[in-house]
């Protein structure tokens, strides 16, 4: 497996968040910082990830991407999309409730925008135990299967602070 990267664009209103290869806690800081700016900003009508060269995705990351749609669908009221072409990621997608979020298709996305790389920040320990913690937490918000599997972590890393 390749080691992750994350790149954006914008086109037509439209943001677009590309994760490659293997997406883990390393580069959420990264898929953070910019969904802050584009929130902030608010001059957006639809937002798709793209996971069609995604590899594998952690559940933190998965966390990160439900709290997109969620701070998303409260704020603007849009639901965005996740293209996962690939079968074994949307088993997992569909596996934490994302088709409740998410619009899921399993079709790749026209390439047709203009992509930067977001580098990756380093983050300190307790930023990082943070971001663990806010992100399972949100998948556990999905549904009661989430909640069950991820209960015991999240109570471990809030009692390790």
């Amino acid at each position: 497996m390749t080691s992750g990267v994350v790149e954006v664009a914008f086109e037509n209103g439209v943001h677009v968040v590309r994760l490659s290869g293997d997406v883990r806690l390393n580069l959420c800081s990264t898929l953070e910082r910019y969904v802050e700016e584009f929130l902030a900003k608010g001059d957006f009508h639809n937002v798709i990830v793209d996971l069609e060269a995604a590899d594998g995705v952690d559940s933190t990351t998965l966390g990160q991407l439900a709290k997109i749609s969620i701070l998303c669908r409260e704020k603007f009221d849009i639901t965005p999309t996740i293209s996962s072409p690939n079968p074994s990621i949307t088993r997992i997608l569909l596996s934490m409730g994302f088709d409740q979020v998410f619009h899921i298709v399993d079709s790749a996305i026209p390439d047709e925008a203009c992509f930067e790389k977001w580098a990756a920040e380093s983050v300190d320990e307790e930023c990082a135990r943070e971001q663990v913690i806010e992100a399972h937490k949100v998948l556990m918000s999905l549904n009661l299967k989430n909640e069950e599997t991820f209960r015991e972590l999240v109570d471990t890393l809030e009692a390790g602070r």
